[in-house]
């Protein structure tokens, strides 16, 4: 096949089948899943929304089946639509720069290894906080806009295979300064903190042959340093009486 530009959205659907391989080229986002789903409270009250941005192969689901919550997933591949809608989550073909959701619609948006890939933050960022009720939770992950992120992410991760070569385009990445005032801009108070792969996870997943039951290899643990991946938790404004 001819070769995509970085960060071209098709690669997704070529790439379609490692969603849910064990230890294949997206291990890692089963730990950022996992993560992220230790972010989010159980469901304050029956049919409550959660809208899952980009959602790719549905890799939120399993950590958030048992929160009580009515899990929609939006994505531009129909590929890992399918999958999604497979384990439970409720499918919606859109592009998160415009989301095709109701203002105030969910009490938890999750944005997960989204917001590094999107040509347009500011409108990324204005939508999901448009489809958050008031009160509600945004959570989300990304990778820091600096010269550590870019070798960590692109040239020692796709040369190590903890990429996949291609899905990143470092210039996209995204500083927490700037996605905390973007986000206060539309009335949520984010808040971030420092994330990386447990170092015993890496090893196991970079064995030729890693034996396990399909579990997870490793975990993301919560660092200090937002120097090259960062988690963001913050709630939107209550509507002033």
């Amino acid at each position: 096949m001819p070769s995509m530009p970085r960060n071209d959205p098709r690669q997704y659907d070529d790439l379609a089948d490692q969603w849910w391989r064990p230890g294949g080229g997206f291990e890692l986002l089963h730990w950022l899943a996992a993560a992220r789903a230790r972010l989010i409270p159980p469901a304050a009250s029956p049919g409550a929304v959660l809208v899952d941005a980009g959602c790719g192969g549905g890799l939120l689901a399993p950590h958030v089946a048992g929160k009580g919550y009515t899990h929609v997933g939006v994505d531009l591949g129909a590929p890992g639509l399918s999958l999604a809608a497979a384990r439970g989550i409720h499918p919606v073909r859109g592009d998160v720069t415009a989301l095709p959701l109701a203002t105030g619609s969910a009490e938890v948006v999750a944005a997960g290894e989204i917001l590094e890939h999107v040509t347009d933050l500011p409108a990324t960022v204005a939508e999901l906080c448009r489809v958050l009720r008031p009160g509600g939770l945004l959570v989300l992950d990304t990778v820091n806009d600096n010269a550590l992120s870019r070798f960590v992410t692109v040239t020692l991760g796709e040369r190590l295979g903890l990429a996949p070569a291609g899905l990143h385009d470092p210039a996209l990445f995204v500083d927490p300064r700037r996605l905390i005032a973007e986000c206060a801009s539309h009335g949520v108070r984010l808040e971030v903190r420092g994330a990386r792969p447990s170092v015993a996870g890496l090893v196991r997943w970079l064995r030729p042959a890693p034996a396990h039951n399909g579990g997870p290899l490793g975990r993301i643990v919560p660092t200090r340093s937002t120097a090259v991946l960062y988690q963001g938790r913050g709630h939107k404004a209550e509507e002033s009486a």
